[in-house]
């Protein structure tokens, strides 16, 4: 049996720990000869700083990803640094710091092509169309941007909710018509910045009717009347758009998808316009 004094270390005394240095995996040369466009983090939610049209800045949370693309060489990356470079710009993404985040990218992996998509809701106040009541609408946005050396393609993507009127059931039923919620995405690659809320007026202004958080009796009747006045198939719905985008100087390539969730079918009706 041990002595009561062996049993515990001396005071004072301190353990020596052997070092060891950890294995870099990612760095090993891989012999596969072949290089990866895309390789990151996904998925990632963060606190970002939006423009906003009305109220100067609107603050939101994104559903972000991270990549850059991998040479050949290398058998893996570190996923660790793509968040380091995101925290490194506060505890907050401002839209404008994209280009740094990007080109922050490229340094921290030594890539020649960085990524950054973030996808978020976006929240509008609207009021009714009769008694102007006012209610919180939200919409999704998404910000795909990459940097390949020093050139920047930036692509800005909005979806909204609408009422479509099917032309061909008012054409030929004795009472009334069918009507769908209908969900319109609208992708754009512009010269200059594009206001979200723009891009949903757009959209909305295509449709038989847009649609209210709220609506009271009154203002029922009112959009249930508009969008019977005003019947559009899917196919009208995604020309309408690209009409109005066509008209937009600042707009240099968009595509279009309309997608119609049909009341009466056991089916969607899609539609897709891509110009530029």
């Amino acid at each position: 049996m041990l002595k009561p004094a062996e049993t515990e270390p001396k005071r004072g005394r301190r353990r020596v720990r052997q070092s060891t240095s950890l294995h870099d995996k990612q760095s090993e040369r891989d012999h596969r000869e072949l290089r990866i466009d895309k390789v990151g983090v996904r998925g990632l939610r963060f606190p970002i700083q939006v423009r906003d049209k009305e109220r100067a800045v609107q603050n939101t949370v994104a559903t972000i990803g991270m990549f850059v693309d991998l040479p050949k060489e290398f058998k893996g990356t570190h996923m660790s640094r793509f968040i380091e470079v995101l925290n490194a710009h506060g505890n907050i993404v401002h839209v404008e710091n994209i280009e740094e985040i990007l080109y922050a990218m490229q340094q921290k992996f030594q890539a020649a092509t960085s990524h950054l998509e973030m996808e978020f809701p976006y929240f509008m106040v609207k009021k009714a169309p009769v008694s102007g009541m006012e209610s919180v609408m939200d919409y999704v946005a998404r910000f795909d941007a990459t940097a390949f050396r020093k050139e920047i393609d930036f692509v800005l993507t909005v979806k909204a909710m609408v009422t479509t009127l099917c032309p061909c059931s008012k054409a030929i039923a004795a009472r009334g018509a069918h009507n769908q919620r209908g969900e319109v995405t609208v992708q754009i690659r512009s010269r200059k910045a594009v206001w979200i809320e723009d891009l949903i007026a757009i959209i909305e202004s295509s449709a038989s009717s847009e649609l209210y958080a709220l609506l009271k009796r009154q203002d029922e009747k009112e959009v249930t009347e508009r969008a019977y006045d005003n019947p559009v198939f899917v196919e009208d719905l995604v020309r309408n758009v690209a009409l109005n985008l066509n008209k937009h100087l600042d707009v240099t390539w968009y595509k279009v998808e309309a997608e119609n969730h049909e009341s009466i079918h056991n089916h969607n009706a899609y539609a897709c316009i891509e110009k530029g």
